[in-house]
């Protein structure tokens, strides 16, 4: 993600060492809105937080700012990309950058860590690449239904992780996988994401991620989840595109 160029980025003072250092600050930090990224179809916003030494560039989206979609319940989106988080921590993959829902200056949203990526690296060829860490994304945008993997919601850093934004539009009980990643479409999943989604089974049936989920999420798309991580298991394979819906989102990138 890029600082929005009419604000100056925000420089943190002691930033968070860990992902529990991050959730802490973004939970109970003073927040503070610096500008608006104006491409996001949604209100997004680039803020601060602040808590005693500690600061962080974050992105701060308001439930009140969500536009209305056909296919998900209206004030929901926030929630999702929490979910998200959730199922990636899950993982162990990190996929999603630290993630809580809390209240803000436009009321309850979503607030994630900003994460600067590293911009000499070529996107799109990043996003047709075997870069195994790049398929550990296409399995998670499997499990949660990932209606709209666009190629800039890629962030690559110095150290080759990749993170992943914008999962608002995800777990929909309905097939909505659409992604750019479909390079490995009906190839065998590698035995690290077999090993991770058998434990993702009994975590969603069972265990503390099934319990978070149903506090963020409906029945109904908890169960769905469930289904997609066994369906997975069952077939061995990465999936292909639905027939009954778009495969790749628009714009791509």
């Amino acid at each position: 993600m890029t600082a929005p160029e009419s604000e100056p980025a925000i420089k943190p003072t002691q930033p968070p060492v860990t992902d529990e250092d991050a959730l802490t600050l973004l939970r109970d930090g003073r927040l503070e809105v610096a500008g608006r990224l104006v491409e996001a179809t949604n209100m997004t916003l680039y803020c601060s937080v602040k808590m005693g030494s500690r600061s962080a560039a974050c992105v701060y989206k308001p439930v009140r700012g969500e536009r209305p979609l056909w296919d998900f319940p209206d004030g929901t989106l926030a929630a999702r990309e929490v979910a998200a988080f959730e199922v990636s921590q899950a993982t162990g993959w990190r996929i999603v950058p630290p993630t809580v829902y809390r209240e803000g200056p436009f009321g309850p949203g979503m607030c994630q860590l900003w994460i600067d990526t590293e911009r000499e690296i070529d996107l799109m060829r990043l996003v047709r690449s075997r870069n195994p860490v790049v398929r550990r994304m296409a399995v998670f945008d499997a499990v949660v239904n990932n209606a709209d993997r666009k190629g800039g919601h890629l962030l690559p850093l110095p150290t080759g992780h990749v993170y992943g934004v914008d999962h608002g539009v995800c777990f929909s009980v309905e097939d909505k996988l659409r992604t750019v990643l479909w390079q490995w479409r009906g190839k065998p999943l590698a035995r690290e994401a077999v090993a991770v989604l058998a434990k993702l089974e009994r975590d969603l049936e069972s265990g503390s991620l099934g319990r978070r989920l149903r506090e963020l999420l409906s029945l109904a798309e908890v169960e769905a989840t469930w289904q997609r991580v066994r369906r997975l298991l069952d077939t061995g394979v990465h999936p292909y595109p639905s027939e009954g819906w778009p495969a790749i989102p628009w714009p791509p990138i």
